[in-house]
């Protein structure tokens, strides 16, 4: 083996940048970085390039962006470059079998889970929405079953009332500093010792649609609250208020003496902005109106002119 294993990184959002930067800054050999294609978004449908690709311009790393890893000619071109490691944090795109028996070493993947919990498309946002005390970061070697492969590296943070946002963050450079360690093991040939996944305790993390967010007021107190963390900062938690669409970006559950005909109500006690649900109620901290920026509750109440139980959320 090589003292330089010749790497090639697959990624395309955010959550991949921090494991590029940190292979890079430990002097690994990236020699390629594969991305999704720029794509075209905003009002003036401009050119937008992943932030991927944007850290492998900034780090000198030629880029390849092809619509698809089926084709033979992206297959000739990975051929050629001769790789040992293939390195994949939320690429995005399907891998075929002939592109992972090209790599020297191995095909390893960072995903941001605890698997064989939360496999698949969402596993950040699905294990906040339901609860889960720890969430944390898998290195697994991929194979033709969505995220069912071997397991060589654990890590886990503790979901302390985490948003999805802040909690990608943290986990991806968590899941870098792991990647590091699998990498360092092979470069020092000291051999991976993997794990099976056990098949009885998997979970699927579908992919979050805009309607699921819809705001359920039958839901409890504790369930709104993970919804609203899970689903920011996309898609949001929303309904409607005085016929616009309304997002809940933060909110606590209290404890309130008289649920009594608040069913359905934004209702404002001593300057805080409370929501009743079917049996339980929750305090809202940030809210946004379509339109409009976020605000704090108090920015609310003062600009909506928002009085004790005024206001029932309309559709």
């Amino acid at each position: 083996m090589k003292d330089k294993l010749n790497i090639i990184y697959a990624g395309t959002p955010s959550f991949a940048v921090p494991s590029l930067e940190v292979l890079v800054k430990a002097d690994f050999f990236v020699s390629h970085v594969l991305t999704q294609p720029d794509k075209r978004a905003g009002r003036g449908m401009k050119i937008i390039q992943s932030p991927v690709k944007q850290k492998a311009l900034e780090l000198n790393i030629p880029v390849l962006q092809p619509e698809s890893l089926m084709d033979d000619l992206i297959y000739e071109k990975i051929k050629k470059i001769n790789p040992d490691i293939f390195v994949v944090a939320a690429y995005g795109l399907i891998i075929p079998q002939k592109i992972l028996d090209l790599f020297q070493c191995d095909a390893l993947n960072i995903h941001a889970s605890l698997l064989p919990r939360w496999r698949g498309a969402a596993p950040i946002h699905r294990a906040i929405q339901w609860g889960d005390n720890e969430i944390g970061i898998t290195i697994m070697k991929i194979i033709k079953q969505l995220d069912a492969g071997p397991m060589v590296r654990k890590g886990s943070i503790r979901n302390d009332n985490l948003t999805t946002g802040a909690a990608t963050a943290m986990l991806a450079k968590l899941g870098a500093n792991l990647m590091k360690e699998v990498i360092r093991d092979l470069e020092n040939k000291k051999p991976l010792i993997y794990e099976e996944q056990d098949e009885s305790f998997a979970t699927y993390a579908e992919k979050i649609t805009k309607q699921e967010a819809r705001l359920n007021l039958d839901d409890s107190a504790q369930q709104v609250i993970q919804k609203i963390n899970a689903f920011n900062p996309v898609p949001g938690v929303y309904s409607y208020f005085r016929g616009k669409l309304f997002k809940i970006w933060r909110a606590k559950k209290i404890s309130v003496k008289d649920q009594k005909n608040k069913f359905g109500y934004l209702f404002v006690d001593d300057k805080k902005l409370y929501l009743g649900l079917k049996n339980e109620t929750i305090e809202i901290e940030e809210i946004q109106i379509e339109g409009k920026s976020k605000m704090t509750a108090i920015e609310f109440i003062d600009g909506y002119k928002i009085v004790q139980q005024e206001l029932i959320l309309n559709e």
